[in-house]
């Protein structure tokens, strides 16, 4: 379900680097899949060395071209300890967030339907309101194009357990995340947002639920007989659904099926390659499969027009579909990401042709988010990287571009901003004027080729920036990303400066703790001189303190080591463990009067005084650096 950024991104998914468009030798003779047998030695041979070599159990793959289906096939196991192939036609793969595909296909029929208007404000279907936090409402336009202007929540998304699934009507309002931006300015993927576009169907679409819509409207016309959105799974697709897998100590060990708690529309279908085909094909035939229509013609068109994008020169969204446009092509599609599968469709209309692929491995998130698709089109579609090097000129203005960047899509609100923590995007400038940019992706190094445009030297990826009024860079835009918006911090908010403070904190605590062990010990020693009361008061607080913050420390590091618990339904015991900081902050501030007093007072020695008002200082900078992440108090 989540894009492979991020997020979340960071607890669930692996990265993978920017490809070359050079990396395959071996290129078609003729422009496109053509040769069956040729297609089938491509993807036998990349298929073989990626499960190699990233540890995948289970791959499936179709192709469609003119219409009609070109190649599929299916490779490794849908169930390694029976020794189950992968078939095509049979087996089911969750294909994660490629399930916002078919609501918004649904979204986009009623609205053909005159049901649904895609400008008007969303709380006009809804039985819960969304706040006016801002005064531009939220449109189903802003959802489509993820840009409702909502922070991350990823919590209880996922659940093994079948009692926990959650009706969306409960699930939605018991979830709804912050409005952080107004809607219509930046994209940042929002789970939350394409559930309540489901959910709008659901209430508005005529059929009893989300399920019932597009069983009958997407799923049945389009001969869809190993694909299904239903949770738990349905018992007659119980052979066909491929375990899910992690690779763990040099093995596959399996999981349950994976439950979309309460935002099915955003990610709960599991579908066999050859069926994603037809769901390919209907779409690159402007809605029709043979004599069936899911989409009128000119709705259909409407739906792939380009709507939304940070840079014209870079992918946007088109209504759901977002644009992944390379090798001289323009191409839209989605990626699709559970906790165990990772998924890809693309679609090249000028081609008329559709790639999908899913795998069934948490592993597979290593080649299902570009790689795949920048081998395929490599392969068939090769476009040369003119070599370019920086200008004279870029030198001088590389610098205002330095620093560093955090994705948007991120919690803002909520104790999840410390996941933003440790995945900054920093950005270099080099004194030849290039800029070296380290992304979860990958790193590129990029050369400017237009005004405020860059270019990747070796794969031709594009960084678009956005300067404000005085020209101080503002933003920065992946071409591979247009779901999320690299935000340039201030200096004061640096990740990396505040990973800095919160380590010197904990080494300052953990120095006090063990200062106070050996003083314990050796407190008895003859000839010890006598410390002054306002001295040993502030020793003791800030022990006291010291303790609290390491205690905090380990309860996170416990409740870590089960994501599912961290970020389930916010647990009880994670309330409990904040309440530490605030302690330790409260003792911190009882160490502070005390080194008033000392200094008022000339308590103890000059270099008593120093020290423990230096640690004062390094404890308040901490606790500033907990409350800039959420991280003091209950930001739940």
């Amino acid at each position: 379900m989540l894009v492979a950024s991020l997020i979340a991104l960071a607890v669930l998914h692996g990265s993978a680097p920017f490809p070359g468009r050079a990396a395959d030798t071996t290129v078609a003779a003729v422009r496109g899949p053509r040769d069956k047998v040729e297609t089938e030695a491509f993807f036998d041979g990349l298929m073989t060395a990626w499960m190699r070599d990233k540890h995948i159990a289970g791959v499936t793959v179709s192709i469609v071209r003119d219409g009609s289906l070109f190649f599929a096939k299916g490779y490794g196991y849908a169930d390694v300890e029976k020794r189950k192939p992968v078939d095509p036609d049979k087996t089911m793969f969750r294909i994660g967030s490629i399930s916002k595909l078919f609501t918004w296909t649904s979204v986009m029929q009623l609205n053909e339907q005159g049901k649904l208007d895609l400008s008007k404000d969303i709380n006009d279907y809804l039985d819960f309101k969304i706040p006016a936090t801002y005064p531009q409402p939220i449109t189903l336009k802003d959802v489509m194009t993820h840009t409702p202007g909502l922070e991350e929540d990823g919590r209880d998304l996922f659940t093994e357990d079948s009692a926990h699934i959650t009706p969306m009507s409960k699930w939605l309002p018991a979830h709804m995340p912050a409005r952080v931006r107004p809607p219509g300015t930046f994209s940042s993927y929002s789970n939350w947002a394409t559930a309540t576009a489901g959910y709008i169907v659901e209430r508005v679409g005529g059929e009893k639920t989300w399920d019932d819509y597009i069983e009958k409207k997407i799923i049945d016309p389009l001969g869809m007989t190993h694909t299904t959105t239903r949770q738990p799974l349905p018992a007659k697709f119980a052979d066909d659904m491929s375990v899910g897998y992690a690779w763990k100590d040099g093995q596959f060990v399996p999981h349950k099926f994976e439950n979309i708690t309460g935002a099915p529309p955003a990610g709960s279908i599991g579908a066999s390659a050859t069926d994603m085909a037809r769901f390919m094909i209907a779409h690159l035939n402007n809605g029709a499969y043979g004599d069936v229509r899911i989409l009128g013609e000119k709705q259909a068109e409407l739906m792939h027009t380009r709507i939304q994008g940070h840079d014209p020169r870079i992918p946007g969204f088109a209504h759901g579909f977002y644009e992944q446009s390379s090798h001289g092509l323009r191409i839209f599609g989605h990626g699709g990401d559970t906790q165990y599968f990772h998924s890809d469709l693309a679609l090249i209309p000028s081609e008329k042709v559709g790639v999908f692929m899913s795998t069934n491995t948490d592993q597979g998130s290593a080649i299902s988010f570009l790689p795949f698709l920048t081998a395929f089109l490599d392969h068939y579609y090769p476009e040369p990287v003119p070599v370019i090097k920086p200008t004279e000129g870029a030198k001088a203005g590389a610098r205002r571009y330095a620093g560093e960047y955090l994705f948007n899509r991120m919690s803002f609100t909520t104790y999840q901003k410390i996941l933003s923590l440790f995945s900054p995007i920093p950005v270099t400038a080099n004194a030849d004027g290039s800029l070296l940019v380290a992304t979860p992706f990958g790193g590129l190094r990029l050369v400017s080729v237009d005004s405020l445009l860059f270019r990747d030297v070796n794969s031709g990826s594009l960084v678009a920036f956005r300067a404000d009024e005085a020209g101080n860079i503002t933003h920065g835009f992946l071409d591979a990303a247009p779901m999320m918006v690299m935000d340039k911090v201030s200096p004061s908010q640096s990740p990396t400066m505040h990973r800095n403070i919160l380590i010197l904190g904990l080494v300052t605590f953990l120095a006090l703790i063990l200062t106070a062990i050996i003083r314990f010990f050796i407190r008895n020693t003859p000839g010890r001189p006598v410390v002054p009361a306002s001295v040993a008061s502030g020793r003791r607080f800030l022990t006291w303190a010291a303790l609290a913050i390491v205690v905090f420390v380990l309860a996170i590091v416990s409740l870590a080591s089960t994501p599912q618990v961290l970020f389930g339904d916010t647990p009880a015991s994670l309330k409990l463990a904040l309440a530490l900081p605030v302690l330790s902050l409260l003792l911190t501030l009882g160490a502070g009067w005390a080194a008033v007093r000392q200094w008022q007072a000339a308590d103890g020695t000059i270099w008593m005084r120093l020290r423990h008002s230096g640690a004062v200082v390094i404890a308040l900078a901490f606790f500033w650096s907990m409350y800039t992440w959420n991280l003091l108090g209950w930001r739940m």
